[in-house]
């Protein structure tokens, strides 16, 4: 029973560290956006820890697409290290975490697939 409840707890707390690295790193995006306007069109989807929160993987979406998340990539990666910086500064903890930009694959599949279920529901009340 006491190795469930530890599970349950690292879980949460893996959970709240999510939830802050996502607050913090759209910040920090939402800053360097207002800097460069290069930078805009790409939004943060998701942040995950990894198991041993060593690296935090953070996802970007685009509705133009993934053919322009690699010039995006390159330039965002110029910002690795003053984000690093930023987030030890920000937030309580004994190490920051590496950072690693993807893009988010699943999100625009469920954007396509909620476009095709707008336009089934639009045919059938025409009908």
């Amino acid at each position: 029973m006491a190795i469930n409840r530890y599970t349950r707890t690292s879980w949460i707390k893996k959970n709240q560290k999510q939830s802050l690295l996502f607050r913090e790193i759209s910040q920090l995006i939402q800053q360097a956006t207002i800097d460069h306007p290069e930078l805009s069109g790409f939004y943060i989807s998701k942040v995950e820890l990894s198991d041993d929160k060593g690296i935090c993987y953070v996802y970007f979406f685009s509705e133009q697409g993934s053919a322009l998340f690699k010039p995006y990539l390159e330039k965002l990666k110029l910002y690795k290290p003053s984000m690093r910086k930023a987030l030890a500064d920000n937030t309580k903890g004994r190490r920051v975490p590496q950072l690693v930009f993807k893009y988010d694959d699943n999100f625009a599949k469920q954007s396509e697939l909620e476009a095709l279920l707008e336009s089934v529901k639009s045919e059938t009340e025409k009908e």
